[in-house]
């Protein structure tokens, strides 16, 4: 096992296995935030996946998710709006966290990548993972 594959498994215990608890629990609002935070922490996971195992295909899967998640949180969000309630819990803590795991994440895969078209796809999905994280937070806030 690699730093990547621990750093990996670290954000799949201490980011996805908190946000999989909230979606089980809790009223939609909670859920959507939950589902959402989980969804775009995978992209993430796959990133160190793909480093760790040396598999380039993990950062397709990465880029596919990093689009879809958002468009799927709208969708739950636009179906379950009377259901959600006005801020639900954890809404705010979806942007800092992200602003902080994708740098964290997205940073030291640039720099062992190194410049050119890898890299390039490495900080599109960065930017599509805290773009999605910051609009679909304000769908669910209401703002």
């Amino acid at each position: 096992m690699n730093g990547w594959l621990a750093a990996a498994a670290a954000l799949t215990v201490c980011g996805i296995g908190p946000s999989l608890w909230g979606a089980a629990r809790g009223g939609a609002g909670r859920r959507v935030v939950a589902q959402n935070m989980a969804s775009l922490l995978i992209c993430l996971v796959f990133l160190l996946l793909a480093q760790g195992y040396g598999r380039p295909a993990y950062i397709d899967l990465a880029l596919v998710g990093c689009v879809l998640a958002p468009a799927g949180t709208l969708v739950y969000v636009r179906l379950l709006g009377p259901e959600i309630e006005a801020d639900p819990h954890g809404a705010g803590l979806l942007t800092p966290v992200l602003a902080v795991a994708t740098p964290a994440t997205v940073v030291p895969l640039c720099v062992v990548t190194g410049p050119g078209r890898a890299m390039a796809k490495l900080l599109l999905i960065g930017a599509l993972v805290f773009a999605g994280g910051v609009v679909t937070t304000k769908a669910v806030r209401r703002g």
